[in-house]
């Protein structure tokens, strides 16, 4: 970016490329950053670092964690004859945050977009396949978002699960249609899960 210095140019470059950044806040936050202690911005770039370099995908469910197998599927308290499909992690930390869930999660990482190019083969729907068909799990929740594309999603699964013979049922009441679970409040969800419905056979 011309008439900055190359390092500040580098910054500003390397911050627009973040989502809801634009070349003002962009220069916003690089300005800022130059304005802070060498050891506030130091722990900013060791804060991504290990970010980076600690986080990883659980190979049971997908879901950011730490370690392999996640906290959850760690979690000899949880139920695990109970799935929860959800779109992302962010949706797993709302539900957590709810507090009325106790069973297992699997995290799509994603929705089924074809205008987007996100296909089933995209996400993680043939692991939860899979993971369903090892047997022990009873129901699985399909919490994608009350939106087209996560309607779509969730009777995409459906029809996927029906050889399997478990239930499988969606969140009811409580979710507005095209809201998204990571926005929608703790009893809002609670009384979605409360409320699930069972999605018929062949329903999809």
């Amino acid at each position: 970016m011309s008439g900055y210095t190359k390092s500040l140019g580098n910054l500003m470059e390397e911050l627009v490329k973040l989502p809801g950044v634009g070349k003002r806040s962009a220069e916003r936050l690089a300005f800022h950053l130059l304005r802070v202690s060498t050891e506030d911005a130091m722990a900013l770039a060791r804060a991504i670092r290990d970010l980076k370099k600690n986080t990883r995908l659980c190979s049971k469910c997908f879901n950011i964690a730490e370690s392999d197998p996640c906290g959850i599927c760690s979690d000899s308290r949880r139920d695990r004859t109970i799935l929860c499909v959800v779109e992302q992690t962010r949706d797993v930390i709302a539900i957590e945050e709810a507090g009325t869930y106790s069973g297992l999660y699997h995290v799509l990482q994603g929705r089924i977009a074809p205008l987007e190019g996100i296909t089933p083969e995209s996400l993680t729907i043939s692991q939860l396949v899979d993971r369903v068909k090892v047997g022990g799990i009873k129901e699985v929740i399909l919490a994608t978002n009350p939106d087209m594309e996560g309607d779509v999603t969730a009777n995409y699964i459906a029809e996927q699960l029906g050889p399997a013979g478990v239930r499988v049922t969606r969140p009811a009441r409580g979710l507005p249609a095209g809201s998204q679970v990571e926005y929608v409040g703790k009893k809002i969800i609670s009384d979605a899960f409360e409320g699930r419905q069972q999605i018929p056979p062949g329903s999809g």
